[in-house]
């Protein structure tokens, strides 16, 4: 064959090629949307054809498939992807979905390393989202320092809500060197199973010496996942705030690790912006999350709320700080010394910055969304409450239903750009656990031709939270379709039910963990230098 036949048949074909990939029928076409990637910055009307999980075509070409959405007037963008989210459950999931969200991982929190497994188990099949979580640090230091037996950190349902029951080592207590290596060995268990990375809430556990944090993100390390932080000090000062991320990505950077820090939208936030988006400059991959609320929600036994830290180190007076979500009432201090002791896991509201700040927040440049979403306690776990009418579910922080729909609103208040809505939303998450090695999130957060066909459509004039701190149950409007795995999931804002599309985010299992013991002795033999030890190793039979 010639050269001029052999170019004509190439071209033909190509033609052919090209013709039948806008004329085939798809799966799901989406049409007339304004399709918005913030990867590549294109945003442009667009149709959108999928087949199976995945987005065949992206086209100004008519096409057709078997079922198909009119977004004219909305935007077509990646699936919101939620790092923080820690009501893992079928219910957790339908309001997650109402705010845009396809993928909700539990990071801060996880679960018990042995578990992790069970955990994913417990999923398949079975989930309306796609989703993930980490190996638990709070859960690690529970199961050794109240000498839990392994059956109840085995439940499906066991939380850290039920933890934070058990008893006050578990916060207290600093650990000596054999109870350190039962810790690190049970966390390197869950990375072993595939979890995420190291899930740590450092900060409600001021027994946790920085020696432990450092051991902590060293067993991250081994397998290059990220450590995620409840910072140690939050909520606290400029000072205190900054000097707890200091810890954790100074760590970090020694390790050669990835590093999340978790919602420090708190006072300090300003420098732990500069301190991340600098090191990422210089190649670390580290990176920050914020919820958009003044308030946040925690126990009653948390300890950076008890009266000597938050009342008279920090100021704060409980009667406008402290507050049921159930009830709306404000706590004193004499109820609030009464329900801690008698329901020391209680759930409330704190009150800690300016709602001025918010929109500053939402145009941090590299920053991702999380909601931070707490479960809810008393079988609100279970399936069957699924149906209730979302006005029924007990209150809760407005953070769990209305956190992304809360950035979007803004963002047209304020004149922040949509696509930097999205990408805090979608492919910021997805850029850096992707560069952990994560195949599943290289995939996510993208409006491209190849990629998974996770994607949120939205009306960018009318989209908005409903969730108020009155009732933080009400979902966002203005989300009325979500595809998950190329399946609509929610369709004219109504989510679906059982329809369980959702997929596992995770790393393979190993066959074996990868962490050695520690001791005084190969501590040594790494860090002598001279005669001399250089100061904070492995002394005194104590993890520092």
């Amino acid at each position: 064959m010639n050269l001029t036949l052999r170019f004509l048949t190439v071209l033909m074909l190509s033609m052919l090629a090209s013709s039948f990939s806008t004329a085939q029928d798809y799966d799901l076409v989406i049409t007339n949307g304004r399709v918005m990637d913030p990867e590549t910055q294109f945003d442009a009307v667009a149709n959108v054809g999928i087949k199976g999980n995945k987005i065949i075509i992206i086209t100004d070409k008519a096409i057709k498939g078997h079922e198909e959405i009119d977004a004219k007037g909305l935007v077509v963008a990646p699936g919101f992807i939620d790092t923080h989210f820690h009501w893992t459950r079928p219910i957790g999931y339908k309001l997650a979905l109402r705010d845009g969200v396809t993928t909700a991982m539990d990071l801060e929190a996880g679960v018990y390393g042995p578990r992790v497994s069970d955990w994913y188990q417990m999923h398949d099949n079975n989930s309306q989202v796609n989703y993930g979580t980490g190996s638990g640090h709070e859960f690690a230091r529970t199961k050794v320092m109240q000498n839990l037996p392994d059956e109840d950190l085995l439940d499906a349902s066991w939380s850290v809500v039920k933890g934070r029951s058990s008893g006050t080592a578990w916060f207290e207590k600093v650990a000596n060197l054999d109870e350190g290596n039962r810790m690190l060995t049970i966390i390197d268990e869950g990375l072993r199973q595939g979890a995420l990375g190291v899930a740590s809430t450092v900060g409600y556990m001021p027994g946790a010496t920085a020696r432990e944090m450092y051991e902590i993100q060293r067993v991250g390390a081994n397998y290059g996942r990220p450590t995620a932080v409840h910072l140690r000090y939050t909520p606290g000062t400029v000072t205190t705030e900054a000097n707890g991320a200091q810890e954790i990505l100074t760590n970090a950077i020694a390790l050669n690790s990835p590093a999340i820090i978790n919602h420090y939208n708190n006072p300090g936030w300003e420098l732990v912006q500069e301190l991340l988006v600098k090191l990422r400059a210089q190649g670390h991959n580290v990176w920050g999350e914020i919820y958009p609320y003044a308030a946040g929600q925690t126990t009653i036994n948390a300890a950076f709320i008890k009266p000597e830290t938050w009342v008279e180190k920090l100021g704060n007076k409980y009667e406008n700080t402290m507050q049921d979500p159930l009830t709306g009432d404000f706590y004193t201090m004499e109820t609030y010394q009464e329900v801690l002791a008698k329901a020391p896991a209680t759930q409330v509201v704190l009150y800690k910055m300016d709602p001025k700040a918010i929109p500053d927040w939402c145009r941090l440049p590299g920053v991702t969304f999380a909601s931070d979403a707490m479960m809810l306690p008393g079988g609100w776990d279970e399936e069957p409450v699924w149906e209730t009418p979302y006005e029924d579910i007990p209150n809760t922080h407005p953070r769990l239903a209305g956190t992304h729909g809360t950035c979007l609103r803004i963002a047209r208040e304020e004149g922040i750009p949509l696509m930097q809505i999205l990408a805090a939303s979608s492919y910021n998450q997805a850029k850096y656990l992707g560069k952990t090695g994560l195949e599943a999130m290289k995939v996510r957060g993208r409006m491209q031709q190849g990629m998974i066909a996770d994607i949120t459509i939205l009306d960018p004039k009318t989209v908005k939270d409903n969730a108020t701190y009155t009732k933080g149950t009400l979902p966002t409007t203005g989300i009325p379709f979500v595809i998950v795995n190329g399946t609509i999931v929610v369709k004219d804002s109504k989510v679906l039910k059982g329809v369980n599309p959702g997929q596992p985010i995770r790393f393979p299992i190993e066959d074996k963990g990868r962490f050695e013991p520690l001791s005084i002795e190969n501590w040594k033999n790494d860090y002598l230098v001279g005669d001399e030890f250089l100061q904070g190793g492995l002394d005194h039979g104590h993890v520092h």
